[in-house]
């Protein structure tokens, strides 16, 4: 596997997303937080969620302990929450990709999105996991366009979040999936996709001649469209089959 990952702050004060990777008995575990608070908070949780992901794989890394990784972050974060008095101003998504060169798994909460490109007989397909926000919410009704997402009045508005209080995992969990050679999973914050279109993902993609090259030229979009605005914090994690 090739892999490269970015994280930049944008036009914001703080870098409140986080990315990491560790490995272990040839499983890779790639892991994106985009922390949400601000005052210094936001940056805490997405970096507490990234460790105790981290260190959960590093104790059994099997794909089956996912939810245990999400789990763990979560009780953590709570416990922060607690010992400093700050429960709303520390909350984070998270998405991670377990992979090992034959089979991948991953889990998600919130609006990072996970995206798996493969080739297919007239081109290249796509698969994304499915937002925890409002605009979501409203495309999946019919509401809006899918389109319409990335601009949307309330893509803020998260519905799905680690450091929420929940009685029952609101975490989704994709299947165990045999990944074949040429394929490409992208891990992303919100600063990231909502400045470039799977459209523009997908051929940056066959034009790049490495992981970095379409890390690169990626970054080069999401610049250009976020050119005098206020960007957000922006990060992605590429991964190679």
């Amino acid at each position: 596997m090739e892999y490269e990952s970015r994280s930049y702050q944008g036009s914001r004060q703080i870098n409140e997303d986080c990315v990491a990777k560790v490995q272990k008995d040839g499983k890779y575990c790639f892991i994106l937080c985009d922390g949400l608070g601000g005052h210094g908070k936001g940056e805490v949780a997405s970096r507490l969620a990234a460790d105790t992901i981290g260190e959960i794989f590093m104790e059994r890394p099997e794909f089956d302990n996912l939810e245990r990784m999400l789990q763990a972050a979560q009780d953590r974060i709570l416990e922060q929450q607690k010992e400093s008095g700050k429960a709303y101003e520390m909350k984070t998504t998270a998405v991670v990709l377990m992979a090992d060169g034959k089979q991948a798994r991953w889990i998600h909460i919130g609006d990072s999105r996970l995206y798996r490109f493969r080739k297919a007989w007239l081109g290249m397909k796509f698969f994304r996991t499915f937002d925890h926000s409002v605009p979501q919410m409203l495309a999946a009704s019919g509401k809006i366009k899918e389109k319409d997402i990335r601009h949307h009045e309330d893509r803020s508005r998260l519905l799905r979040v680690l450091g929420v209080q929940w009685e029952s995992p609101r975490y989704e969990a994709g299947k165990l999936q045999n990944t074949e050679e040429g394929e490409a999973f992208l891990l992303c914050s919100d600063g990231w996709w909502e400045l470039i279109d799977e459209k523009d993902m997908m051929k940056t993609l066959k034009r790049a001649g490495s992981v970095a090259e379409w890390m690169d030229a990626m970054e080069q979009i999401i610049l250009e469209h976020g050119k005098g605005t206020d960007m957000d914090n922006f990060s992605a994690v590429g991964v190679w089959i």
